[in-house]
């Protein structure tokens, strides 16, 4: 995800995604310590596994972790998460932008 590509729409999810420390110390896990399957990243950042699982969801929405289910060698299927590569540049012109296509605009 590039920022000169976002949406209005795109913009408030990706920072709606990241305004929670949670979803921060999510992201900065999985981006020091690569991916990781849902019960050991809510050990190492010492969550419940359903609040991880809500945290995880709303940075998936914003593309900003991607998922992948996978069968371990027991037959347990393990849901690996990943950061997804991206980069948000935020200047007035690029916020100027992104309102001129808000879908969800605000009553006057």
């Amino acid at each position: 995800m590039k920022s000169k590509h976002l949406t209005g729409d795109q913009l408030l999810a990706a920072l709606a995604a990241l305004s929670n420390p949670h979803r921060l110390r999510v992201v900065a896990a999985l981006s020091s310590g690569g991916r990781n399957y849902v019960s050991q990243l809510a050990r190492e950042l010492n969550i419940s596994r359903p609040l991880l699982h809500l945290h995880l969801q709303k940075l998936q929405d914003a593309g900003l972790v991607t998922s992948q289910l996978e069968l371990s060698a027991d037959g347990k299927a393990l849901n690996y998460f990943e950061a997804a590569p991206f980069a948000i540049d935020l200047t007035p012109a690029i916020i100027a932008d992104a309102v001129a296509t808000l879908t969800n605009q605000p009553e006057k």
